[in-house]
């Protein structure tokens, strides 16, 4: 059977590789230096804009960007524009980063692959990165793991984060409280051997948890002054 002209052509375009118009290299030319433009604002609405029109061509610079750039907003916009790409393009290069020595570009790939969601990426959230030395690196492992953690493991996954409670300030064990309810019913074993650790800061958190997952309107501030006494007390019901 003849192929139909129009069909021909279609198919032969889509055998060729697109080819770059010189007007596209300009804009790209243009959004690789207002990416890295000195004004915050700038950086801003040149993420918009390659979110706004993805091309491969800016996957490693928006990668790059977001392990140095100092504006929380601006890297959430750089973020946001990963996610306008394909996850074959842009999850092993967050991948990668991973292994990176800074912090920032650690913590950065981590938020970025639990909002791109990809599963292909939890091989990568390790043991190491889940109870990484820098408080934002380890939050931000903790909650791509709860994103991408395959189903029947998160048991075991409890398991790991059940050994950094009574970790950090408030902000970073409401960060764990928090991923460990995410995981659900199955994290409750390990948290219930918790709440009799020997160590105070261990009991409380895992006391706090509890709390929190049986209330989750209760603020953590609260929960935790009601886990202080509960392990000192031994039992809610001694309380006074």
């Amino acid at each position: 059977m003849t192929m139909p002209q129009e069909t021909a052509q279609e198919s032969n375009q889509q055998e060729q590789p697109l080819q770059r118009q010189p007007e596209q290299d300009t804009y790209a030319m243009r959004a690789f230096r207002a990416l890295a433009h000195p004004g915050p604002s700038v950086r801003v609405q040149a993420a918009l804009a390659v979110g706004t029109n993805p091309d491969p061509c800016f996957v490693d610079t928006l990668v790059q960007r977001c392990g140095v750039e100092p504006e929380f907003l601006v890297r959430e916009m750089l973020t946001w524009a990963l996610t306008r790409h394909a996850p074959s393009l842009t999850v092993p290069k967050l991948v990668a980063e991973l292994r990176s020595e800074g912090p920032q570009a650690r913590s950065q790939a981590l938020h970025t692959l639990s909002k791109i969601g990809d599963r292909r990426a939890w091989p990568a959230i390790t043991r190491g990165l889940l109870t990484d030395a820098d408080d934002e690196v380890a939050r931000a492992a903790w909650r791509a793991a709860v994103a991408l953690v395959p189903e029947g493991e998160e048991a075991d996954l409890a398991t790991v984060l059940a050994t950094r409670l009574g970790r950090g300030d408030r902000e970073t064990q409401l960060s764990l409280s928090r991923a460990l309810i995410a995981l659900g019913e199955g994290m409750m074993p390990t948290l219930r051997a918790a709440m009799t650790a020997s160590d105070a800061r261990v009991r409380q958190h895992a006391i706090a948890t509890e709390r929190l997952w049986c209330d989750p309107d209760a603020g953590f501030e609260l929960a935790i002054e009601e886990a202080k006494r509960v392990a000192v007390l031994g039992t809610a019901g001694e309380e006074g």
